[in-house]
């Protein structure tokens, strides 16, 4: 736990216009992901993006392309998406119970990628439980899915927090835990505190008059908060 701090800067927030551009410039900032938002009409409001951006952009980048399916029927859409040349797949939660969530974090591994489940605010951690020791990430929705620029809920460093112990519990210490929704320069030292590792900024990047710059303050800000939070447990 507690791993150096990344950056997923999140598409949906660029200019789909120039979008080569825009990866290009998250590249050159120091970003860690590429975060590739699905999402159907269906589970969330809004449609986005699918399986041929994926594969246009794994071809033009080198960087991780992290791709978070907010879509109903996700056990029926993996394999495109694996094909299509995701790096990390996100499933949530929500649309997966008991054996079919851990059915798709086996789909996703054989497929060579990573695996990680999302939660909403609402979500309770626990639903984790049986799959928490096999996956690579979880995914903390602190707004809720659907639509970029909303603002951070207050407290979802809370659900980090329990995250962050249960892996320990189950074993799991190579678990990266990500975060998405208002996270900014105001808001990302307390949810590295809590132990966020990977965080996924839309209009804190793009919205920046230099989103490199964006990109390297947010991330030298979540790694002095996680080294004051390892200080303060060391004395502790």
């Amino acid at each position: 736990m507690f791993q150096p701090v990344k950056i997923a800067p999140s598409i949906l927030s660029a200019d789909f216009m120039n979008l080569e551009d825009e990866i290009r410039t998250i590249e050159r900032g120091g970003a860690g992901y590429v975060h590739v938002d699905v999402m159907d009409g269906h589970f969330v409001p809004n449609l986005t993006i699918g399986v041929p951006h994926v594969k246009q952009l794994s071809r033009i980048t080198e960087l991780p392309l992290d791709v978070h399916l907010m879509i109903a029927n996700p056990l029926e859409q993996l394999p495109w998406f694996i094909e299509a040349g995701a790096d990390m797949l996100t499933v949530h939660a929500e649309t997966l119970e008991g054996q079919w969530l851990e059915r798709a974090v086996s789909l996703i591994h054989d497929g060579g990628a990573q695996a990680c489940v999302a939660l909403k605010p609402n979500t309770p951690a626990d639903v984790l439980s049986t799959a928490i020791a096999d996956l690579d990430m979880v995914l903390v929705m602190s707004v809720e899915p659907g639509f970029s620029g909303q603002g951070y809920i207050e407290g979802s460093e809370d659900k980090i927090a329990e995250v962050a112990e249960m892996a320990k519990a189950a074993g799991n210490d190579g678990l990266l835990i990500e975060v998405d929704g208002g996270i900014g320069v105001k808001t990302v030292e307390r949810v590295c505190v809590a132990g966020a590792d990977v965080i996924v900024c839309g209009n804190a990047v793009y919205a920046a008059d230099d989103p490199g710059a964006a990109i390297k303050e947010i991330e030298a800000l979540g790694n002095a908060a996680r080294q004051k939070a390892l200080s303060a447990h060391a004395v502790g």
